[in-house]
């Protein structure tokens, strides 16, 4: 019987350009790949696990013996490719059109909807890294008080402020308000708070951003795991991804570091269900920032903690890693999210390695794991866990 998995969502980290990469524009994109090419890598133990024998994932070196886990890839189905949208898929809900985006900005009337409910004028409006959207009007927002407001490639609306002109809390509130104004046909996926300290010509974001998310259409795997009486623990923004739906504990984390000690704590609590957390900093802070080196480094960090991990497993405990989408720091014709298959692994003592192939949609994991905690799911999914499970 299993009675606690793990799914660790390594943010982005994509494995190689999808069948449909040219709708999104995305071909060529490898973010394994262009990892990879970095001395700062190393994955040691996710070879040992099968990461290398994953289809079109060769290059990275298979395993001298045969894994230890099974392996495999996901496709995703949905109409996006976005954190909001491969969450949701993981967790069961196939999404048949993409969210709203915005490249010419927020349009006017929305723009001065928010401009009465908040007492604020705003700066931007439009695509822009968040990086550069604080060094290029930073300055006259902490002269005018004027809000940071911007966009991507993705379905977000995102507010930047500095700590000392708008205070957290009332960033936060700014975005609950945005939040209630991007509904319906301008339903995008998150509103993010995007606080910032430091002086002109230094600007640094703060770690405490917040997403305020859409709420999922439907019922979610965590829905379905919570309704069954069973425990659903969301780490790091799994919580916020989700609108705080579906979880019985929600533990705040706001990198990598804090995520991976909050699922050692988690090792030692006796909970029967699911541990869903995301690993942030791949994406955050190497993807869109083009940084091939952080973000080797970052896997390598990653695959480091894993041995110690995997002490703490018992014979009941499966662990699942996957990604939500890619962000490939080498791909330059964007520095956002990249279309890409995504890989699968899962490990558990009760359970057998198998090459799991090509999985057709993300939505295989939900379907897995609500079977392998016997939980009741509709979903697109199909389960995979009668081929992991042992003979005797």
């Amino acid at each position: 019987m299993i009675r606690r998995i793990f799914l660790l969502v390594l943010d982005s980290v994509g494995a190689g350009e999808a069948p449909d990469a040219a709708r999104f524009g995305d071909v060529g994109a490898n973010t394994l790949r262009s990892v990879s090419t970095s001395e700062a890598f190393c994955a040691e133990n996710l070879l040992r696990m099968g990461l290398g024998d994953i289809p079109g994932l060769s290059f990275l070196g298979g395993t001298q013996q045969p894994p230890v886990a099974s392996y495999g890839r996901l496709i995703e189905r949905s109409l996006g490719k976005d954190t909001t949208i491969g969450h949701w898929e993981i967790a069961g809900i196939v999404s048949p059109k993409p969210l709203p985006t915005y490249p010419n900005g927020f349009p006017d009337d929305v723009m001065r909807e928010f401009c009465v409910q908040t007492g604020r004028g705003y700066l931007c409006n439009r695509p822009y890294s968040g990086t550069d959207a604080i060094r290029d009007f930073g300055e006259e927002h902490l002269r005018t008080g004027k809000l940071i407001v911007y966009t991507s490639a993705d379905s977000v609306f995102q507010i930047a402020a500095h700590e000392a002109i708008v205070p957290n809390d009332l960033l936060y509130e700014y975005c609950r308000i945005a939040r209630r104004i991007m509904a319906g046909d301008h339903g995008v996926g998150r509103v993010i708070a995007r606080p910032f300290s430091g002086e002109p010509g230094s600007f640094v974001r703060t770690p405490n951003r917040r997403d305020f998310s859409i709420e999922p259409p439907c019922s979610t795997m965590a829905d379905r795991i919570k309704e069954a009486g069973l425990d659903s623990i969301a780490v790091g923004k799994i919580s916020d991804i989700f609108a705080g739906r579906g979880f019985t504990d929600a533990i705040a984390a706001h990198n990598n570091a804090e995520s991976m000690h909050a699922v050692m704590q988690l090792a030692e609590r006796q909970f029967h269900g699911l541990c869903f957390v995301n690993l942030v900093d791949f994406d955050m802070l190497y993807g869109h920032r083009r940084d091939i080196d952080g973000y080797a480094a970052a896997i390598a960090e990653f695959d480091r903690w894993l041995p110690s991990f995997l002490a703490k497993l018992g014979r009941e405990d499966v662990l699942m890693i996957t990604a939500d989408h890619g962000c490939d720091p080498g791909f330059l014709k964007t520095t956002d999210h990249t279309r890409e298959y995504v890989p699968l692994i899962v490990y558990g003592d009760a359970l057998k390695p198998v090459n799991l192939g090509t999985r057709q949609t993300f939505a295989d994991i939900a379907a897995t794991v609500c079977d392998l905690l016997h939980v009741r799911m509709d979903t697109p999914g199909e389960s995979f866990a009668g081929l992991l499970t042992k003979q005797d």
